[in-house]
């Protein structure tokens, strides 16, 4: 039994980092509206402006930044106020783009989660401009498009880019800095506050404005504390490499023990897998997990409250059963191999005990 709580649901929300708590209490003690012309006012600009480069720092991104609430919102701009006259998106999106705009039409993938590039293609033919929606990764299974290889596809039919970078670290390599036309980020999957996220735009005259902050783009007073918590978040190193190890250990250790690593062979996040545990319900999982003091989750944490079947499995060619009986498992700063071993021990008692009890 685990003795004290394990949390292994970073991909919903990491903690705050303490450098990020430090930079906001800094806000709050110097805050003003960024947009007044006093003393204040200025100096509240000039903190914005500073975490305004450092978020474009931290992602290297020669383009510009846009403060916004979060990365929903961050994609619903780029998505209904981007210059083009169709929507395109993968069928594995999160659900905030699906929610964005109604007239989105999906892309197939093929049974590893990737875009289907035939058909990418025969959608991209159509009449007028796109925005074609591609996540980094999948905050279900984690798993990983090759952005490059799509952006080239994407441009050369003279078409535009959004990437969902939600999940991605900040220090991972610089493939979407170098390709996407908009970027959608959020600080709470990186340490940072909820409620702040940021929209990269390579070109502002790909975007319609509406007035107000933020250049002109997202009107409303910006959340200046919070976006400092953010920078500073970003400033402190994620170690990539140790999640991969950890998530390759989680894998062979759940095989071990009678489950099924969601495409482990594939390119993945190295901080996020997917578990099937055959013959018990993710529900039941979640609640026996809980109760044994380890917190994780069933598909993203927008949509884990869901009794629907993962449209992100399905549209992979799971069965609903199937798809039912898989758990989210996502590491942070603070993960540990002894934590993963603890999960481990829990998920075998809890296959163990069910099988017994069928």
């Amino acid at each position: 039994m685990v003795t004290k709580r394990i949390y292994l649901d970073h991909a919903a929300t990491t903690p705050l980092l303490s450098a990020a708590r430090d930079a906001m209490a800094d806000g709050f003690a110097r805050w003003a509206n960024p947009s007044s012309p006093h003393a204040e006012g200025r100096a509240a600009k000039a903190m914005l402006e500073r975490a305004r480069t450092q978020v474009a720092a931290a992602y290297g991104w020669a383009g510009e930044v846009l403060f916004t609430s979060g990365s929903s919102e961050a994609l619903a701009i780029a998505l209904t106020r981007s210059t083009v006259t169709r929507r395109l998106a993968s069928a594995v999106e999160h659900d905030a783009v699906l929610r964005a705009a109604y007239d989105i039409a999906l892309v197939p993938v093929d049974s590893a989660g990737l875009v289907d590039r035939a058909a990418l293609e025969s959608a991209m033919a159509g009449d007028g401009r796109a925005v074609v929606a591609i996540q980094w990764a999948n905050s279900e299974t984690g798993i990983r498009q090759p952005i490059a290889e799509l952006a080239d596809q994407v441009h050369a039919a003279g078409h535009l880019l959004l990437v969902d970078a939600a999940q991605m670290p900040a220090d991972t390599d610089r493939e979407v800095a170098r390709h996407a036309d908009f970027v959608a980020l959020s600080a709470h999957k990186r340490g940072g506050p909820i409620g702040v996220g940021a929209l990269l735009v390579r070109d502002l005259a790909a975007l319609d404005p509406t007035g107000g902050q933020e250049r002109g783009y997202r009107p409303g007073t910006e959340n200046m504390p919070g976006i400092v918590g953010y920078a500073a978040a970003l400033a402190e190193p994620e170690d990539v490499a140790t999640y991969r190890q950890l998530r390759d250990h989680l894998d062979a250790e759940i095989r071990a023990a009678g489950g099924e690593p969601v495409l482990a062979e594939a390119f993945r996040h190295p901080a996020i897998g997917s578990y099937r545990m055959p013959g018990v319900a993710a529900t039941t999982q979640l609640i026996r997990f809980d109760m044994a003091g380890i917190a994780v989750s069933a598909g993203s944490a927008c949509a884990s409250g869901s009794m629907k079947p993962s449209h992100v499995l399905s549209a992979m060619g799971w069965d609903v059963q199937a798809s039912q009986q898989v758990v989210r498992v996502s590491f942070g700063r603070s993960t540990t191999r002894a934590d993963l071993d603890a999960f481990v021990a829990a998920w075998r008692e809890i296959a163990t005990s069910l099988a017994r009890a069928a």
